[in-house]
Parts: structure tokens; C-alpha cells; sequence
């Protein structure tokens, strides 16, 4: 099956891609800016020229039951996944490299409305994604996947790319419900209130849910999350306005489970091991924007946030190898407060028959946080192990220019980022480990597109940028003598072909250089740099309009070496996929009924930098969601997820652990993939606008 599938995803990927680049909220009044790089666009608007095809539907009609959904709709070769079934952050792998929770070897940058949601220096990794918890599909207005570090505009966790989403800022109608239930005992409910006030923008939302998964101990994963908006226009030019976001998310956690376990019948394959894994997570955020258009088109944007979160997370990865009668449970507990601003201005321009844009802007991030590990019993704290108050203060600017020459068969594009960091640490345990130190870091982009042939819409194109990785700043004080950030170098190129908005195709090459990959140090829970890497191979994607209502999309992403340079004999990179593929057919707004079938796919990879015979399982899973308009207000969904009911692992680790009455073994855990999961529900709008 998984070799028949990976052969049909490839035959379609060779039919193509819609593939735009887009600058989130950047556009000119005469939108003057054709893409220059791949990135991929979802929309849960009307399907525009800048939009892709092969998602827009289906984001816009899934049941979301867990935030890896999301990703799973991205595709861009993104391999996203529950590491302990659904609380927890995702854990995700891109490019040939494990991101852990989405801030090491390279980061995927995560922003909502200009919200950075990587946190550094936290409780359970660097660049935690865990804030998307709080974030409600229905409010998404658009995402955006920029493929690799190559806009001037984002810095940190930015090495392996950024997806950008952007919530709405009022619904289409006043009141808007969903209510679903399904497999699991799993039970979902939003409403929203978006009144219709003449000159502003106003929505208030709620959305609860609770499911207890697959698992023989009950994932009891309870989420109640309060979003909104306000906004005033100011005459025609200007627009200003408020937007909140909070939630609560609780949840129990079965850990990921020894697999020599499984096979031998002794466990379950969604059994656990010990007892009081989960977490407790609190978060509030407030932000305020300011937007004016200018003069000859150009743009002034202001934005700024104020977030309090509280994170603790209880889990037991050894078991019983440190302590054979207590166990190995530990308390990461993450107490933070974060500020943070944006400004930006844009400004289209023309001369000797060119065109073009300048973007400048900055970027201010700083979060005060308290970060303690301790050692617990059935989530009863036992004693302390690290306790550190961190402040990281983060400033960047950035200036870049895109121009179009040659009648606009050329596109040029240049710029610079420079971020500067302060690491501070006052650590209350150790002293002798406080302290500050500071880092800086230059970030060149160039791109290059070109259609040879003026009647014939084929592209050519070459993108370079550098991306950073802040690491601990806890790590980074501990050890001075050590690099403050790491460099991801990314270079790609390849060709676009588009016919009308039937048919695209793309494919690139891509070569990437790590200035250095991460490496967890578990005795203080810290992170430090180890050997530089790379990693090279290619990527196809396509779309393809069937009919006005039926349409095919797929992608590969093909990573052909991963390995750590200066290594005799080699050592190679893993715990990541080296193959990831996805493919839909998408029905769209036929006779009341719109739709999707979905398959994604990663092949075995390696767990052992030295040993290959060491491999994690790879699968392919089917989706499927299915929405009919029921009346001219009411719709009916349906999401089956795991449409065939494959038994399949979704994140699987390789290190010491110690059962009781075994001897410390090295072995491979796993988290269980959910199995067939049914959800069902009614999405009630009234009070069209």
C-alpha cells in the first residue's frame, strides 16, 4: 500500500502547482507585485488570482478537531504531529530536520496577525508552538507559507520557513455557530458575534472543546478559548483597532510508549506506562494595530501585543531509569510575560519604466519568563532541579527591494535583516551561571525570477536567504565561549509553469546549510550546539482544475542527504522523514456539496546519527470531509480523519529507558496515530451582512 500510494502521489504531482508569493497583508493599491517565491496561500475568502486553488475549500469546510490539522492542509512538506496525543505542542520535521516543537535546526517561524508564537527560552523547548492551542479555525481569515527564510521581514525560528496566519477582523454574519461531536467522546462548540456597526469592525468569540482520544487512560484534553476584535476606519485612509485572544487548555497524556513493548503484547499500543502525564496551560494576550495609506500608494503599518501565559507540563520519558522507585516524572514549569511591536512601511515606485516596492521596517520582541524543571510523582512536585528567571530582548530591522525589469519578465529582489539579542539570566539555584551576554546577526536575502519566453507563462527562478535560531538563553550563559545563534543558509531554485488558473506546475532544488544542529543536554535542560550540517534534494508540486468544481492538487518533497559536515566517518541527521508527500481531489460549491480526499505520506527514516539499521516507520494516511449545504444558513460537515483506520506511529524517538524488573534498554517510543476518527456537525449562520 505505502510504496502503490507514494507511486500514485508522484504520478500526480507531475500534473501542478499554484505556487504565489505573497507577503501576508503586503499588497499596493495597484497591486503591482507579481510572486517571485514559492509559498502557498490559503484563503477562507472567495477564490482570488493570488490565492491556491487546492486549499482554500477545504480549510474553509474541515471539522478541526487538533491543531495539526492546520499543518496538515499547509502540505509544503511540513510532517507535523502530536508527540503525547494532543495537549501538547506539535512536534514537527521539515526539509530533513527535526524542528522539536518548531524552534531548533532551522525553526518554522509561526506568526498570528504579526504575533511571533515561537517562545524561546521555555519551560519545554526552544520556539514552543504551543499559543496555536488557542487559536479557532472558523476565525482564520488567511495562511501563508513562505518556503524557506527569504523575506527580509521575519527573523528568528525563520531557517526552514514561515507560515503567517492572519484572523479575521469580523465575521459575514452577525451570529455564527458550530456545533460537533464525534469518535472519542469528542465534543467541539464556537460562536461568534460580529454586529454590524456602521465604520467599524467588531467580533467576539468562544470556542470549547473536549476529547478523550484513542487512549486506555482518557486524554480528558478540555480547551475553552475567548477571541475578538475592534476596529474603528478613521476616514478613508486609516484604520485602527484592538484584537484579544485567551485560553485554557488541560489535558492527561499516555507519553509515548516503548514499540519492543507493543510487539512483544505486554502494552497497548495506546496504553502508558506510569501515571500524571499532561498539562495545565493558561494564556491572554491583547495587541492593537494601526494601518494608513499614504501618499503615491504607499503603506504605514503599526502593531504591538502584551501577552501573560502560564505553562506547566508533567511527563516521564525514561520512566524508571534515574530513579527505579519513584520514576523519572518531571515538572517543566514556564511563568512568562511578553512584549513586542512591529512597523512597517511600504512604498510602490516607478522610474525609467520600471516598477517596483520598498519595504522597511523593525521589530522589537522581549519576554520576561521564570523556567524551572522539577523532579514529581503523579504531578506532586518533589523537589527542584533548575529554577532561572530569563529576559531575551530581541530587535531586528530590515530594509528590501523588489523591482521588475525587462517589460516585468525580470524580477530582482534584495534585502537585509539584522537582529540584534539580549540574553539575561539570573539563576536561582546556581548563581555562578547568571549573567548576560549579547549577539548580533546579519541575514541576506536575493532572489532572481525570469520568463524568457513573454507568450509563454514558464519562470525561472533563484532565492537565497539566511535564517537565525536564537538558542536558550539559559545555554547561552552557561556557556559564553559557544555561538549565540544559529545560521541556516537556503538556497533554492527551480521553474514555474502556469496556464490561466487551470493548471501550474512547480519544481526546485533546494541546498541547505546549517551552521550548526541543536542538541537537548538533559541534566540541566538546556540546549547547546553541536556539528554544522546539510541538506539537499528537490520538491514538485502541482494543481490542476478538473472542472470549475473538481480539482487535483499533490506534492513531494524529496530530501535526497541530510548529514553533519565535518564528521569522519560520516555521521547523518535524523529523526526526521527524508520523504513527505501529500495529494487531495477537492469538490467545490457543486450543487450544495463541497468536499475532499486527502492522503499524506513520509517514508522510514533513520533514529541513530550512526546506525541505519535504526529506522522509524513511515505511513500513508487518507483524510476525508464532506460539507452540504443543508439550507440557505445552515450546512452540515462531516470529517472522517483516518479514513481507512491505518494502525500507524505519528512522532517515534530513540534513547534509554528502564522499565520495572528490565534492565536500562535503548529503544524506539512512539506516540500512537489516532485510529479512525468521525466527527459530525452543523455550522448555523444568521444575520447576513
Amino acid at each position: 500500500m505505502g510504496h502503490f500510494m507514494r507511486s500514485l502521489l508522484l504520478i500526480l504531482t507531475l500534473a501542478p502547482v499554484a505556487a504565489a508569493q505573497t507577503a501576508g497583508d503586503q499588497h499596493t493599491p495597484a497591486d503591482l507585485l507579481e510572486p517571485l517565491h514559492e509559498s502557498i496561500t490559503i484563503s477562507a475568502t472567495p477564490l482570488g488570482p493570488r490565492i491556491d486553488l487546492r486549499n482554500a475549500e477545504v480549510f474553509n469546510k474541515t471539522l478541526f478537531t487538533r491543531d495539526d490539522q492546520l499543518f496538515h492542509l499547509l502540505d509544503g512538506g511540513i510532517n507535523a504531529g502530536q508527540h503525547e496525543g494532543g495537549g501538547k505542542s506539535l512536534e514537527i520535521r521539515r526539509f530533513g530536520f527535526n524542528l522539536d516543537h518548531g524552534g531548533v535546526n532551522g525553526g518554522l517561524r509561526v506568526t498570528v496577525d504579526n504575533v511571533a508564537q515561537n517562545h524561546a527560552t521555555q519551560g519545554h523547548g526552544q520556539g514552543y508552538l504551543g499559543s496555536l492551542k488557542s487559536l479557532s479555525p472558523e476565525l482564520v481569515d488567511e495562511v501563508t507559507l513562505i518556503n524557506g527564510p527569504f523575506s527580509a521581514e521575519h527573523g528568528d525560528f525563520s531557517g526552514l520557513g514561515v507560515v503567517q496566519i492572519r484572523l479575521k477582523e469580523s465575521m459575514p454574519d452577525v451570529w455564527t455557530a458550530r456545533l460537533q461531536g464525534g469518535s472519542f467522546e469528542t465534543a467541539r462548540g464556537f460562536l461568534s458575534w460580529s454586529p454590524n456597526v456602521d465604520r467599524r469592525d467588531a467580533l467576539f468569540a468562544y470556542e470549547g472543546s473536549h476529547s478523550d482520544g484513542p487512549f486506555l487512560r482518557p486524554l480528558n484534553y478540555n480547551r475553552h478559548n475567548v477571541s475578538g476584535n475592534y476596529a474603528w476606519l478613521l476616514g478613508k485612509k486609516q484604520r485602527f483597532g484592538f484584537k484579544w485572544n485567551g485560553g485554557t487548555n488541560d489535558f492527561q497524556s499516555s507519553g509515548q510508549v516503548p514499540l519492543d513493548e507493543v510487539a512483544a503484547g505486554r502494552l497497548d499500543r495506546y496504553g502508558a506506562i506510569g501515571q500524571g502525564d499532561g498539562g495545565n496551560i493558561r494564556q491572554g494576550r491583547i495587541g492593537g494595530y494601526f494601518r494608513r495609506d499614504l501618499e503615491a500608494g504607499a503603506v504605514l503599518k503599526l502593531d504591538g501585543f502584551v501577552e501573560r501565559s502560564l505553562f506547566d507540563l508533567y511527563s516521564n520519558f525514561t520512566f524508571y531509569l534515574n530513579d527505579p522507585v519513584r520514576g523519572d516524572g518531571i515538572q517543566q514549569h514556564d511563568s512568562r510575560l511578553s512584549q513586542g511591536g512591529n512597523a512597517q512601511y511600504l512604498r510602490p515606485h516607478f522610474f525609467k519604466g520600471h516598477s517596483g516596492i520598498l519595504t522597511v521596517g523593525g521589530s522589537v520582541l522581549s519576554s520576561q519568563n521564570l523556567v524551572e524543571l522539577r523532579q514529581s510523582v503523579l504531578r506532586d512536585p518533589i523537589s527542584l532541579t533548575t529554577s532561572a528567571h530569563a529576559a531575551v530582548t530581541n530587535g531586528g530591522g530590515y530594509i528590501q527591494e523588489q523591482i521588475d525589469v525587462w517589460n516585468g519578465r525580470v524580477e530582482l529582489t534584495g534585502g537585509l535583516r539584522w537582529d540584534v539579542f539580549r540574553y539575561a539570566i539570573t539563576d536561582r539555584l546556581e548563581p555562578q551561571y547568571s549573567g548576560v551576554e549579547t549577539a548580533a546577526k546579519p541575514q541576506p536575502k536575493a532572489s532572481v525570477a525570469v520568463r524568457p519566453f513573454g507568450s509563454l507563462p514558464l519562470r525561472g527562478f533563484f532565492n537565497y536567504g539566511r535564517g537565525i535560531s536564537s538558542l536558550d538563553a539559559r545555554g547561552v550563559v552557561r556557556r559564553p565561549e559557544s555561538p549565540h545563534i544559529n545560521t541556516t543558509d537556503f538556497l533554492q531554485w527551480g521553474v514555474q509553469h502556469n496556464i490561466g488558473q487551470r493548471f501550474s506546475m512547480l519544481a526546485d532544488y533546494f541546498l541547505i546549510k546549517s551552521s550548526n544542529q541543536l542538541v537537548y543536554i538533559p541534566d540541566d535542560g538546556t540546549i547547546e550546539l553541536s556539528d554544522p550540517s546539510t541538506s539537499y534534494g528537490y520538491e514538485t508540486k502541482a494543481s490542476f482544475a478538473i472542472t470549475h468544481h473538481l480539482s487535483v492538487n499533490g506534492g513531494i518533497t524529496k530530501v535526497l542527504n541530510a548529514y553533519y559536515r565535518n564528521t569522519e566517518p560520516r555521521l547523518y541527521v535524523s529523526t526526521a522523514p527524508h520523504f513527505v508527500s501529500n495529494a487531495a481531489l477537492t469538490l467545490s460549491g457543486w450543487r450544495g456539496w463541497s468536499g475532499s480526499l486527502r492522503v499524506r505520506a513520509i517514508n522510514r527514516y533513520r533514529l541513530d546519527d550512526a546506525d541505519p539499521t535504526i529506522r522509524a516507520a513511515g505511513h500513508t494516511v487518507f483524510d476525508f470531509a464532506l460539507t452540504r449545504r443543508l439550507a440557505a444558513n445552515v450546512d452540515f460537515n462531516l470529517a472522517v480523519d483516518n479514513l481507512l483506520g491505518r494502525s500507524y506511529w505519528e512522532m517515534q524517538n530513540y534513547f534509554e529507558s528502564q522499565l520495572p524488573g528490565q534492565a536500562p534498554t535503548e529503544r524506539i517510543h512512539g506516540t500512537p496515530g489516532y485510529g479512525r476518527t468521525v466527527v459530525a456537525g452543523l455550522s448555523i449562520r444568521f444575520g447576513g451582512k
